[in-house]
């Protein structure tokens, strides 16, 4: 019975798809994917998901890393590879979210140049200080900040981290140094020792230290309170009904991709999403995954797109 469904289900994508499908069953060869990014959190999901997806469509995904210029430099790859389905692109939302109001000049155009086939997960930024720090609750904290001189790290100008923290600034009315690194690492270990007084950084890279107790957790930029930390309120539950802070990943391809093609990935990375290995992935990373198609994937990217443009503007945040 098994082996009748899954027949019927090949024959109904076949005639569903038609077109470039109709011709050979995509993929007939190797898929490159550029990822944005040097090996770290979104080099593993990226990954995680590829293997998956290349298991179920018996073809290998081979995996191009290609950092810099905040994910300029692999997405102009990809925005200028043939547009057959054998080039995509995995990066971070910001290279489509944020980089078209940090760079003056950019290599593509973010709107039209791509297809976008999944933004299968969104992430939030924590907030967490120095033990050190008088404060358990945002309020406190607020608080803290008003009566003295307090520093915040980044993974460097216009970073997730950067943006995280400028925008809550922005809606508490508050004025904080900002002490910019290359990197989260760094700056996650100099918050630890105290050169630094707080830091919003990915749950994954923080949350572990704060259960040691070398760091304390505050808020999350989030939406929605984190399944993986129930007990953390959310900056919206702090006092600051309005604000929101979420973060993606995002796999693309060129935007003249076949349709067929777009959809047939979009449906296979949701099969990915699906699987034990990615699920348990999700879980100890602190993603929240979507479940957006490929245009309610474009939808969000526009939106976000609109969004951090205007915190952007009213940090006067720049690229050195």
């Amino acid at each position: 019975m098994k082996l009748v469904n899954k027949l019927g289900a090949i024959v109904a994508l076949s005639l569903a798809t038609g077109g470039a499908l109709a011709q050979g069953a995509y993929p007939e060869k190797p898929v490159r994917v550029v990822i944005t990014t040097v090996p770290g959190p979104l080099d593993a999901f990226a990954r995680a998901v590829l293997t998956q997806v290349g298991k179920h469509l018996n073809q290998t995904f081979i995996v191009d890393n290609r950092a810099g210029a905040g994910g300029n430099v692999g997405a102009e790859i990809v925005a200028k590879a043939p547009a057959d389905g054998y080039t995509l692109l995995f990066a971070l939302d910001t290279t489509f979210t944020v980089n078209p109001s940090l760079y003056a000049k950019m290599p593509f155009d973010v709107a039209k140049d791509f297809a976008v086939v999944s933004v299968p997960v969104t992430y939030a930024q924590v907030l967490v200080v120095n033990p050190a720090i008088k404060a358990t609750t945002l309020k406190e904290f607020v608080d803290y900040a008003k009566t003295r001189k307090i520093t915040y790290a980044s993974g460097g100008n216009g970073s997730p981290s950067h943006l995280t923290m400028a925008a809550f600034l922005n809606t508490a009315g508050l004025e904080m140094v900002h002490i910019p690194y290359k990197g989260t690492g760094q700056s996650v270990i100099d918050v630890i020792g105290g050169q630094v007084d707080s830091l919003f950084a990915v749950g994954s890279g923080v949350l572990p230290q704060a259960k040691a107790g070398k760091l304390r957790a505050i808020a999350s930029s989030g939406s929605q309170r984190s399944p993986g930390t129930p007990d953390l309120p959310t900056v919206a539950e702090s006092g600051y009904p309005s604000f929101s802070a979420n973060f993606a990943y995002v796999l693309a391809a060129p935007a003249a991709t076949p349709p067929e093609i777009v959809q047939l990935l979009a449906r296979e990375v949701a099969l990915a999403m699906d699987t034990q290995e990615v699920r348990d992935l999700n879980k100890m990373a602190d993603y929240a995954p979507t479940k957006l198609n490929a245009q309610q994937s474009a939808a969000w990217i526009a939106d976000t797109r609109k969004h951090w443009a205007d915190v952007i503007t009213k940090a006067k945040i720049t690229i050195d």
